[in-house]
């Protein structure tokens, strides 16, 4: 039971704090070995771009979105804007079709996200699609900071930053901001040493040549898709010097709902990239995944539980501290995560108690969402997340 107590206590540790640690020590260690990896520099021999955007009843934003896409540092007679907005029902449609630069694409049947991607991708020629969502909006070079990788020809794939908005009053959302500044930093350490695994919705880009279109009941399929062709060779490349700002999820149950979705598509994901789980196939990708990705949607969630089981079972039963005083933290924590729901619930705004309230939050979703997949009751197309 003890033996067992530990191991659980290290998979938790190293899902979540351990792969950081070990993942900065070979990035230094392939730093010293080979030194950095060279900036990207295209020597001005841009590729040609078509920026690609799906919207589903995003009038409020959807204008914003294109003054800002066409704001954007990019050679004028490389790039291309096309916007998909089938199955809109509010004015969408409308706004977009009244910008002349930008290539309006409409069907009134929603059949979910996949299938606006896969339409918009027998239309692109482009050497490279960008793919951003329409409710975040991109700093001014974010375009410039994507494009100068691909003049290395290993690279099938950059992903930008997602940026979380949080106002400055802190609220139960506060995690969420202080998940994705540490996600970025993973990213950025993952890309380094070989690839990051997986690309985010908000802003990522892939080689056209290289685009492998997703099965239409796939839940991510950013996720997919990048990781496809990661899975043939090429490395995925984690930009932050380009992103994608978004407001805050509205409240907590508006994030749990998002984070059980993407658990749903995440348990789907590994069932279906089975062959990234050989070690004999790409070995350094295979760690990346398994460490950053796998561990979280799989097994990590259940064994926080057994780890609290079993240490209070050993704490009764063993005489010693140590135990008792293990077992006393692992409560303290949980305690202050059931302080933080009590006090979101009421509206009263204490920082420190959210951020273990929305780590617990995250690890409910996994659950959920797992449960969710296996159940068949997660639909395809999104129920979108209310936005500040």
């Amino acid at each position: 039971m003890v033996i067992c107590l530990w191991v659980c206590l290290f998979l938790v540790f190293y899902t979540f704090f351990g792969y950081g640690i070990l993942l900065l020590a070979l990035v230094k260690l392939r730093r010293l070995i080979k030194g950095q990896r060279p900036l990207a520099d295209n020597d001005g021999n841009w590729p040609t771009v078509t920026l690609v955007v799906s919207a589903y009843n995003e009038e409020n934003c959807i204008a914003e979105k294109i003054e800002n896409s066409l704001s954007l540092s990019y050679p004028a007679d490389k790039l291309k804007y096309l916007f998909v907005t089938d199955g809109s029902t509010d004015s969408t449609p409308d706004i977009v079709s009244r910008y002349p630069q930008v290539t309006l694409m409409h069907r009134p049947e929603r059949k979910g996200k996949i299938a606006a991607i896969d339409r918009a991708m027998h239309e692109v020629d482009a050497e490279i699609v960008i793919f951003t969502d329409a409710n975040t909006m991109l700093n001014k070079d974010a375009l410039t900071n994507i494009c100068r990788h691909y003049y290395d020809a290993k690279v099938g794939a950059v992903s930008g930053e997602k940026r979380v908005h949080i106002e400055k009053v802190s609220d139960a959302t506060a995690g969420e901001g202080f998940y994705w500044k540490y996600e970025s930093k993973l990213k950025t350490w993952d890309s380094e040493l070989y690839s990051v695994v997986g690309a985010a919705g908000e802003l990522f880009s892939v080689r056209r040549s290289l685009f492998v279109p997703v099965p239409p009941d796939t839940i991510l399929d950013d996720f997919m898709i990048s990781l496809l062709i990661a899975q043939k060779g090429y490395r995925i490349i984690y930009e932050p010097a380009a992103y994608a700002t978004e407001t805050g999820s509205e409240n907590i149950q508006e994030e749990l709902k998002r984070k059980i979705r993407i658990a749903a598509g995440g348990i789907q994901s590994i069932i279906r990239l089975k062959g990234l789980l050989n070690p004999f196939g790409n070995f350094v990708l295979c760690f990346q995944y398994i460490s950053h990705r796998v561990l979280r949607w799989t097994i990590t969630p259940f064994l926080m539980i057994l780890a609290f089981v079993l240490n209070g079972l050993i704490a009764f039963r063993y005489p010693g501290n140590f135990y008792k005083a293990l077992f006393a933290l692992q409560t303290l924590f949980y305690v202050a995560s059931l302080l933080g729901w009590l006090l979101e619930k009421r509206q009263v705004k204490i920082k420190a108690l959210f951020i273990p309230y929305y780590f617990c939050m995250m690890n409910y979703a996994v659950m959920a969402g797992i449960k969710r997949y296996f159940m068949k009751q997660q639909s395809v197309t999104w129920e979108k997340s209310k936005r500040k």
